[in-house]
This record gives C-alpha cells, structure tokens and sequence, in this order.
C-alpha cells in the first residue's frame, strides 16, 4: 500500500488477515516505509552508531536519507477448531484420589511433510481409568521424522491455577499415530486428589513445535467429602454441661 499520508504523532493501524490452511507457523514481516511528503531527504551524519542501523534506512545519492524503514515479524500460529468438543470430566469426593485416562485426537499431523491439512474434526475421547505442565514429548512410533509437542493444562485464572495445582498431576503415558491419516492420539495419566469441594474449568493445551496447536477443554469436579467421625455428646443432667474432646490434625502448617 502507498501513498498513505500521516500527520504528525497521528497513529496508523495495519490490519493482518491470517487464514491458515496448513497445521504449521507461519512467518512474515510487516515492512513499513516512511518518506517525507516534500520528497526531502532527512540530514545523514557518517557515525559509527548510524552505520549500524543501515539496513533501517534507504540512502539517497547525495548521501542524505531518503526513507526510513520498520520492520516487524510477525508468526501465524495454526490452531485447530474446537467448536464441539465436549469437556473430559475427571471427578473426585474432596480427601480422595482418583486416576483417569484422558485420549485426545491430534488431526492433521504429517511427520516430515511441509504441507500439513488443517484439523478439522479435532476431538476429545473416551475418559475412563489414570500434568507434568509445560512438558515436551517426541512421538515417534517406528516414523523417521519425530513429531514434537509440548503441553500444559491452562486455566482462566491464577486463583483456578492454584487449586488445580495443588491437586491434580497429569503425564503423558502413550502416543501413537495412524499411518494413513497422519492423526496422532495421546493419551495421558490424570491423578485428581482434590481437599476440598470444587467445580473448576481448564484446557489441556497441546502445541506441535512446528507451530500447530490443539486445545481440549475439561472439567474438574470435586463433592462433599465423607464424614470424618461422629461425636456423641452425652448428657449428664438437665441445665449442666457436657464436654467431650476430640483432636484435629491440619495436613499442612
């Protein structure tokens, strides 16, 4: 685009449009340059400080600067629809444990091919029986290229983040990619061991370092715990008290 005229301190907004067909980055560069409206040339000083900066400045043939350049990258990141998907429920009586099997379908996934369809069927399957956060893994299964991936259960905020924290562990325990398709399935280990009642949101996050990424949503459910004793007060006459002693012990400090 040229021939766009700003004032001065006046802002100008460039629209990017990203429209992937591919599960894979994308990279570019946004080049805007600047001229003066007159068609004067900035005044050009020959320092050493200036010199490095070269490559941001288009030079005149009278030696003075004729144009200045900014450039900024800019990655497009290929994330699969998740329109549909059903949240895994992993559910638990609070001062319990449970382990559960979560299998997410990875679609779209060719090991070494640079045109990769984008997914659109991802989905969340099966949770019967058993978060390393932010952990990377090879699936390799007899290919030749390895595909790697990193996940990380997200939440929506910190105080959700802190809970699930301290109560669910998640590790990926098998991976395997089907030949003809190219789709991988993974399957993870979730421990739950919630202390107290909750019902909170989270997004198990997966993301091919090529760029791709896959988001599955889940449900963590915490109940009422079970009593933890029953005590049994006895009277010893009408308008007089009754004390009985118990012990509590806290799990943390």
């Amino acid at each position: 685009i040229t021939g766009i005229r700003l004032a001065p301190k006046e802002k100008l907004d460039i629209p990017v449009l990203f429209m992937p067909d591919t599960m894979k980055m994308y990279e570019a560069v946004v080049v805007i340059h600047v001229m003066r409206e007159n068609g004067e040339n900035w005044p050009y000083e020959d320092s050493t400080e200036l010199n490095k900066d070269l490559k941001s400045f288009t030079i005149a043939e009278n030696g003075g600067i004729q144009g200045i350049l900014w450039i900024y990258p800019v990655h497009g990141i290929s994330e699969a629809p998740q329109d549909k998907l059903i949240p895994a429920v992993v559910r638990c009586r609070a001062k319990q444990r449970v382990e559960r099997r979560v299998e997410v379908l990875l679609t779209g996934v060719v090991p070494g091919a640079n045109a990769v369809p984008v997914a659109r069927n991802s989905a969340m399957v099966n949770t019967n029986k058993p978060a390393n956060i932010q952990e990377e893994v090879q699936v390799t299964d007899g290919f030749s290229t390895s595909v790697e991936f990193r996940y990380e259960l997200q939440c929506q905020s910190n105080e959700i983040k802190s809970q699930l924290g301290a109560s669910v562990g998640m590790h990926l325990i098998q991976r395997k990619q089907d030949r003809e398709s190219g789709n991988i399935t993974l399957i993870f280990n979730i421990v739950f061991a919630p202390n107290k009642p909750m019902r909170n949101e989270a997004t198990l996050v997966i993301q091919l370092t090529a760029g791709g990424v896959w988001k599955f949503p889940m449900l963590f459910i915490a109940t009422e715990p079970e009593v933890d004793d029953v005590i049994n007060i006895e009277a010893v006459g009408l308008n007089k008290e009754s004390i009985v002693g118990f012990k509590l012990t806290s799990q943390t400090r």
